[in-house]
C-alpha cells in the first residue's frame, strides 16, 4: 500500500494515512482506504479501528492539484469514488475513532465525521468542512454526515459559511469528543475505542447500524442529480479560477 500503513495489536487495527506532508486524498488513497475498511470489517479477528495522520496533518482534504488536471470522465469518476466511499465507511460496522493528530479540513473532516468518536490534538489546528469557499457544491450525504454530529442548524450555517473550526471550537459543538496534548492522542483513543470493543460485539454493532439508520440511507441513495450540479459547476469558469488561484498559492508554499 503506497497511501496508508496499518499495523494490528490485540484485535485493533491502526490506519496511519501516509501521503505526502499533508495526506491529501486521491484516487489510490480512496482505494487502499476502502480495500482496508472492507477486510477489517470481515475479519473476525479484528475488533475496532482506530484511524491518525501523521505530523500536523490527518488530512488537508481532497487532492486539488491532481483534481484540477483531471478530464470530464476522470473527475466524475472520482467524485462517484468519493460518494462511494462515503457510503462505505458511514456504514463501517465496527468501532471506529479518529485520533485527529492536526488539521482535517474538508475531506479529512468526512473520514473523521464517519467515525463513532473523534479525538483531537490541541494546537493551531482546524477541522470542519470549507468546500463552499474553494467553490465546491457539497453532496447531500456529506451534508447528511454534517448534520448527524452538528443538528441540521448548526451544520448548514457552517457549511454556507465554509467555517473552519479550531480545536476548542470544535469541542464545544461536539464536532469533536475530546482534546488532549499532542502526545497523549493515541493513547487517548485506545481507551476510547477499548470501551466499544469491550462491549458484546453484535450487540454494540447492531445498535451502531439502528442509530446510523437514516444516515447510512441517505449516503447510499443515488446521488446522480446532485453529481450532476456539482460537476457543472466544477467546470464553469468561476470555479475554475477560484481553484487556479488556490492551487497557485499550495504550490507556493
Amino acid at each position: 500500500m503506497n497511501t496508508i500503513n496499518v499495523t494490528i495489536k490485540d484485535r485493533l487495527a491502526l490506519i496511519t494515512l501516509n501521503r505526502g506532508k499533508s495526506n491529501a486524498i486521491d484516487r489510490e488513497m480512496l482505494t487502499e482506504l476502502s480495500d482496508m475498511l472492507h477486510n477489517i470489517n470481515n475479519d473476525a479477528n479484528i475488533g475496532g479501528v482506530i484511524i491518525t495522520g501523521k505530523e500536523h496533518f490527518f488530512s488537508a482534504g481532497l487532492d486539488l492539484i491532481a483534481l484540477y488536471s483531471y478530464n470530464e470522465e476522470e473527475i466524475k469518476s472520482f467524485w462517484n469514488l468519493f460518494l462511494d466511499f462515503t457510503a462505505k465507511i458511514v456504514a463501517f460496522k465496527k468501532p471506529m475513532v479518529a485520533a485527529i493528530n492536526g488539521h482535517a479540513p474538508a475531506g479529512g473532516c468526512v473520514i473523521g465525521l464517519a467515525c463513532d468518536a473523534r479525538v483531537m490534538a490541541e494546537g493551531k489546528y482546524i477541522i470542519g468542512l470549507n468546500e463552499i469557499p474553494v467553490g465546491i457544491i457539497v453532496p447531500d450525504s456529506v451534508f447528511q454526515l454534517y448534520s448527524f454530529w452538528l443538528g441540521r442548524a448548526h451544520a448548514s450555517r457552517s457549511l454556507l459559511e465554509g467555517k473552519l473550526f479550531s480545536p476548542e471550537e470544535a469541542l464545544s459543538i461536539g464536532l469533536v469528543d475530546e482534546l488532549v496534548n499532542p502526545a497523549s492522542i493515541m493513547t487517548a483513543a485506545e481507551r476510547r475505542i477499548r470501551k466499544y470493543m469491550a462491549m458484546e460485539p453484535n450487540t454494540w454493532q447492531q445498535s451502531k447500524l439502528n442509530i446510523r439508520k437514516e444516515l447510512i440511507a441517505a449516503t447510499a441513495a443515488d446521488q446522480s442529480a446532485t453529481l450532476d450540479t456539482l460537476l457543472a459547476q466544477w467546470w464553469s469558469p468561476s470555479s475554475r479560477n477560484l481553484l487556479k488561484m488556490i492551487i497557485d498559492n499550495l504550490q507556493k508554499k
